[in-house]
């Protein structure tokens, strides 16, 4: 364990014995782990709003034309790292591998703007470096009750039937029932009666060019009573998120380490505040970056043995928006 994520761990714990209200930032790899008391946080350089909890008041912001405009990997460059992962798939080694990759975007919103504009369950401003909106919670804990919510599958709401197509799909459902067998060992680590809640149901996203429909599954477990003397532990202990890693997921990263053409630094790692009281987070997907005074948007999907390269390709397309009416 290296020392920043150590250190980071026995602070959770400890803030958490006490009860002290924290916001924590973890990232992929748990090599720059984040800890920081709620009323020490400069809003100027971090803003947050986690499931309506924020730090910051909504401005009307001037009407503009918005640019986004993509420029994606080349499909032969994704096809090699795709082709990668499905030998490993054949060999055994893994049998399901979320792949990701950033892409290259132009727009005329600032970062800040684009985090005021987007509706999300979960948004993160992070020193001008980083934004999250993302939809998909990592664990909720209210009482002695802990709650994952993994999400699987996406689908343009446009698409006839699409929500029927999504849930039929054998592919999808495939890699759904991983992620939640997966999660459920998981939250067995550190929880007992762990049930699956509610299996595969759909929200609607609206993003700034067009809906998805998306498949998430709840499922819950039950904790210690005194769970708070050793949030740090249960956090790292979770990490990294199933539905943004793979199954077997210690061996699966390994393999995305070596199929990925980039870090993907806090992409994919999880966020979240713990009130005292209640803990809630997400896993930070739905992220642009700035690099240079270029913006960079990651983004990714499941690969099974069942995937389709250029299916896959536009997945990773279509999921690089910004979820602005």
């Amino acid at each position: 364990m290296n020392i920043n994520k150590s250190l980071v761990l026995e602070t959770m714990n400890k803030y958490g014995k006490n009860k002290i209200p924290f916001l924590f930032i973890i990232d992929f790899d748990m090599l720059e782990p984040q800890i920081i008391k709620l009323n020490e946080i400069n809003p100027s350089e971090i803003l947050f709003n986690i499931n309506g909890r924020k730090n910051y008041e909504t401005k009307l912001l001037p009407d503009k034309n918005i640019q986004f405009d993509k420029s994606q990997v080349p499909f032969e460059i994704y096809k090699r790292s795709f082709d990668k992962v499905l030998k490993q798939i054949r060999d055994g080694n893994t049998y399901l591998l979320n792949l990701t990759f950033p892409t290259g975007i132009k727009t005329n919103l600032t970062l800040k703007e684009i985090f005021l504009l987007s509706n999300a369950k979960y948004k993160l401003f992070y020193k001008n470096k980083f934004i999250v909106f993302s939809p998909e919670s990592f664990i909720r804990i209210e009482g002695n009750t802990i709650s994952s919510y993994p999400m699987k599958g996406t689908i343009d709401s446009s698409t006839p039937n699409a929500e029927e197509i999504i849930l039929s799909d054998k592919k999808e459902t495939a890699e759904h029932n991983t992620i939640v067998d997966l999660i459920r060992n998981d939250l067995n680590m550190i929880s007992s009666n762990v049930q699956v809640e509610k299996y595969r149901y759909v929200e609607k996203i609206v993003t700034n060019d067009k809906s998805l429909l998306q498949v998430s599954s709840k499922i819950t477990g039950t904790l210690e009573e005194n769970y708070n003397t050793k949030i740090g532990e249960m956090i790292f202990t979770l990490l990294p998120a199933g539905s943004i890693s793979g199954a077997p997921k210690e061996k699966t990263v390994e393999i995305i380490r070596e199929a990925e053409i980039y870090s993907r630094g806090f992409y994919t790692g999880i966020f979240g505040y713990y009130d005292g009281s209640v803990l809630d987070s997400a896993v930070m997907i739905r992220f642009i970056e700035k690099e240079d005074e270029k913006y960079f948007y990651k983004s990714g999907g499941g690969i099974t043995f069942l995937s389709d390269a250029k299916s896959e390709y536009q997945e990773l397309i279509d999921k690089v928006y910004v979820p602005i009416n």
